[in-house]
């Protein structure tokens, strides 16, 4: 199968993108670099022996995908790309709105035109916003309470209407949970640009000595520990739940939204004690008060998507500690090592 991965060199996208070569996929990616490195590919090219192909450029360049579809028998896309901190979103909406939003109308209206009618969304737990309930099922309430979730739910909603408008389209969307972890090789992990906005790549560059402490906002939740708890999903796992969402969609048309989460919860200081294990050091950290809009738990139901995919997460926090250790200390400045 040809496959088009916008923002294929990405965290989540390029390890999506090994595992698609390693099924024998053709593989197109497309990415405008903004959050990630060129040199993604020659790692993804060392991992699998067979580099896909790459082409520099924007979800919102309608002469460039106009010119992808001409060019290539494009089956079904990936579509990863999107701005994703959430910090930023609050303080940039208008940016967030018009990359994430307008790119994927953008995207969607020219596989419309190539008569290009599968995708697999890359969405996001936070399009639930506060737990009415836990653990989060994919009937809980859609209620996002930043910026990056309103527009990850935007897209959903424009894939909905759009299946509802021509029965053709088959649709996934899937909502991650925490992705953490990185490839078993350690040619390919997470490299955030600037000051890390998630949890393991902060402890991991504590680890490494490129910073000199954690800070953890609270520890008077109502937890097994004080400290937040979340659903921390390798970043394979997550992978290859895109592989069981392409296989859905070949037999199945119409949407299918699926949490992909480990339905395990893990406190902060589960998480800083796994990784300590993992590097055979201690990691220094400090209590700090919480942060606004932080929830005290989000873990999720991951019922569904063993029934409908025949998927499951197969790897534990102490592997995904384990993996992402092994990548940072091979990599301590990431991919510009």
């Amino acid at each position: 199968m040809t496959i088009l991965v916008t923002g294929g060199t990405g965290y989540i996208g390029s390890h999506t993108v090994v595992q698609l070569l390693e099924a024998g996929h053709h593989v197109l990616v497309l990415d405008n670099l903004c959050n990630s490195k060129a040199q993604v590919i020659d790692r993804i090219s060392q991992i699998t022996g067979n580099p896909p192909q790459f082409i520099e450029g924007d979800v919102r360049n309608r002469k460039l995908l106009k010119q992808l579809f001409a060019d290539h028998a494009i089956e079904t896309v990936i579509h990863f790309a999107g701005l994703k901190a959430v910090g930023e979103s609050v303080q940039k909406p208008l940016m967030y709105y018009e990359n994430n939003v307008s790119g994927s109308v953008v995207l969607l209206e020219e596989m419309a035109a190539a008569q290009v009618k599968s995708i697999v969304f890359s969405s996001s737990a936070t399009v639930y916003g506060e737990p009415q309930f836990l653990p989060y099922t994919e009937s809980h309430p859609l209620k996002p309470i930043n910026v990056y979730g309103h527009s990850k739910l935007m897209v959903e909603q424009v894939l909905q209407d759009l299946a509802l408008s021509d029965p053709a389209w088959r649709v996934a969307l899937l909502r991650y949970f925490n992705p953490v972890g990185a490839h078993h090789s350690g040619l390919i992990g997470e490299d955030p640009a600037g000051i890390p906005n998630n949890l393991m790549p902060f402890v991991a560059q504590v680890a490494v000595g490129k910073r000199a402490q954690l800070s953890v906002y609270g520890n008077d939740y109502d937890t097994k520990d004080g400290t937040g708890v979340r659903d921390y999903i390798h970043v394979d796992d997550l992978a290859s739940g895109h592989l069981a969402a392409l296989e859905y969609l070949k037999k199945n048309a119409g949407v299918l939204k699926v949490n992909l989460g480990t339905g395990q919860g893990t406190s902060v200081f589960e998480l800083i004690h796994a990784f300590e294990k993992a590097a055979n050091q201690k990691i220094p950290y400090e209590v700090v008060a919480r942060r606004e809009g932080d929830l005290s738990e989000y873990y999720a139901d991951a019922k569904y998507s063993k029934m409908v995919l025949g998927w499951q997460a197969q790897y534990d926090i102490d592997r995904m500690c384990v993996d992402t250790w092994r990548w940072q200390s091979q990599n301590p400045n990431g991919f510009n090592d």
